[in-house]
């Protein structure tokens, strides 16, 4: 049986976060259409409650800590990721962003990805579509149709549940087709990889996107020149 990995990225600040049982509920719902596919899949969680200060020094410096590189890493790795937000004075969470803000352009590329948010009000229920689809396609990710906003009068009706099986037949379907491998591998070349993202899917070749330490720009940034040693001019 195939696996695969879905990554929640909860941006909730509270415990527990509405923003996350939404995911949750996305996720469970995705297992059991992807099982009946014979494709087994498990879920892995990013609270990002817990990386606000390392995302705030990584915004910084540029430099991000042991547990932030973590999530990124597991992120990167993920067949597709759901992503979960509360929304704030009619926008997507600040914390949210600024994670997005820290991550390589490359890394998400043609990864499924699910989109949700939640909120006081139903007047916020664009947002997803307004706000966080735009940010995604900036990612080159390939985001499903049906994005899912929650307010708080939805968790008793119906009519929430009916667009999580919606949402959730989108993402599984994206899921078992492979569709990430099979972009990636067949148009790396032709992606712009700013920080040599681990966006490829397995198989890929291992030098596509990787750093050239021998450039000019890479040469000045590390102290040396921006021409290559000559024979004349190479002590070594």
């Amino acid at each position: 049986m195939t696996q695969r990995t879905i990554v929640i990225v909860s941006a909730g600040v509270s415990e527990p976060s509405s923003s996350r049982l939404l995911a949750d509920r996305l996720a469970q719902k995705t297992i059991d259409l992807l099982a009946a596919k014979d494709v087994s899949a498990n879920v892995r969680t990013i609270e990002l409650r817990s990386l606000a200060v390392e995302i705030a020094r990584a915004t910084v410096t540029g430099v991000p800590g042991k547990g932030l590189r973590e999530a990124i890493e597991r992120l990167g790795g993920a067949d597709a990721v759901i992503a979960a937000t509360p929304v704030y004075k009619a926008g997507v969470a600040g914390l949210f962003t600024s994670f997005i803000d820290v991550l390589g352009n490359d890394l998400l590329i043609a990864k499924p990805v699910a989109l949700t948010a939640t909120g006081g009000s139903a007047r916020h229920a664009l947002v997803p579509d307004e706000q966080m689809r735009p940010l995604f396609a900036f990612m080159r990710t390939l985001t499903i149709p049906t994005a899912v906003y929650a307010a708080s009068e939805d968790w008793s009706d119906r009519a929430l549940g009916a667009r999580i099986d919606r949402a959730a037949v989108e993402l599984a379907a994206l899921i078992a087709s492979g569709v990430t491998g099979a972009i990636v591998q067949g148009a790396w070349h032709g992606y712009q990889h700013d920080f040599a993202g681990r966006a490829r899917a397995e198989g890929a070749d291992p030098e596509f996107g990787a750093i050239d330490f021998d450039s000019d720009l890479m040469r000045l940034a590390t102290g040396g020149s921006s021409s290559p040693p000559t024979a004349e001019n190479d002590n070594g």
